[in-house]
């Protein structure tokens, strides 16, 4: 079930980033608001990498393109450091993206298709520096080496000219090149093969390891999340359901939803029966209308009075693990 509170959050001179009461809300037309983020609150310790999970819709792909401002919030606090991001102006802010930068989920329509790959990884440097081109093209150099490319081969080809897993890499090149602290990954394995999914997933925790990354990692697939993660944000229809390990959260998921998702991970055995009773007789709600009190209660079998009246708070379920819900599948810490 999903809720507010702040019970799952870290002093703040523990975290790098930290996320307050973050509101995100859309026009839809007709005087009606899509309520894409409601009210949530994570933060996220430097050298740490926060998976950011959920199903289609949930609002998780918004959050972290509120988090670096694109668009800013409706309202809530983002602080990077001692700053508010979003107290900055719009050239302030600017000059803040050069530490908070974005890897965005298609690679191929992320890339410029009429500059050359060396002209894409370079721009960055073009508008901070350094401004010499020798130094600019070692740099690049250096970046495309980085993440697998040869610059030889790359560097004066278009995107056209390279599959979505090359295209991805060219990204991360481009986002690394100002040495950010904060990379932000919207799903940047989602359009790959299996296989090529391993090796951006692979490449990452290996450009973590060597650039003192800090990254929010965001997917609708908990096994993925599950191998790159330090700690898991689950979120449903605009909310935060449960805040975790990635152990813990596998071992004993403390929230019906975070259970449901489990339960859909695909098990490679075809002799294994598919339990259709998941989806049958469940109400899907709208963005733009969502249900009171809890939000995931008109497809929670727990659900009763109390689920439509209240909102359910973060509540401990043991040390680093927290869950939002009235009716939760283990017993919560007093």
């Amino acid at each position: 079930m999903a809720g507010s509170g702040k019970a799952h959050l870290r002093a703040a001179d523990e975290v790098l980033v930290r996320v307050e009461d973050l509101v995100v809300e859309f026009p839809a037309g007709r005087g009606r608001t899509v309520k894409a983020v409601s009210g949530i609150s994570l933060d996220i310790a430097r050298g740490e990498t926060l998976g950011l999970v959920g199903e289609s819709g949930c609002g998780k792909s918004t959050t972290g393109k509120a988090i670096i401002q694109l668009p800013p919030p409706t309202s809530g606090s983002v602080h990077h450091g001692l700053v508010d991001l979003t107290e900055l102006s719009g050239e302030a802010m600017r000059r803040r993206r050069t530490d908070v930068q974005m890897i965005f989920q298609d690679p191929i329509s992320s890339l410029n298709p009429r500059r050359t790959v060396g002209d894409i990884v370079a721009e960055p440097l073009r508008v901070w520096g350094p401004h010499g081109r020798d130094e600019q093209r070692a740099l690049v150099d250096r970046m495309l080496e980085a993440v697998g490319i040869d610059p030889e081969v790359a560097r004066d080809k278009h995107p056209h000219e390279f599959s979505g897993g090359q295209c991805q890499r060219i990204s991360i090149a481009r986002s690394l090149v100002v040495d950010p602290e904060l990379l932000i990954c919207d799903e940047p394995v989602s359009a790959l093969d299996v296989s090529v999914q391993a090796q951006i997933l692979n490449m990452l925790e290996d450009l973590k390891a060597e650039y003192g990354l800090t990254l929010v990692f965001i997917a609708h697939d908990l096994a993925v999340v599950k191998n790159v993660s330090d700690r898991v944000a689950v979120m449903y229809l605009g909310k935060l359901c449960e805040v975790a390990g990635p152990d813990a959260l596998f071992a004993e998921a403390a929230h019906p939803y975070t259970a449901l998702l489990l339960d859909s991970i695909p098990e490679p055995d075809p002799t294994v029966e598919l339990d259709e009773g998941l989806s049958e007789g469940l109400e899907l709600p709208s963005p733009i209308e969502p249900p009171s009190g809890c939000r995931f209660r008109t497809r929670c079998p727990h659900a009763t009075e109390r689920c439509a009246a209240e909102e359910p708070q973060m509540r401990r379920v043991a040390d680093g693990h927290h869950v939002a819900c009235h009716h939760p599948l283990v017993a919560v810490a007093e």
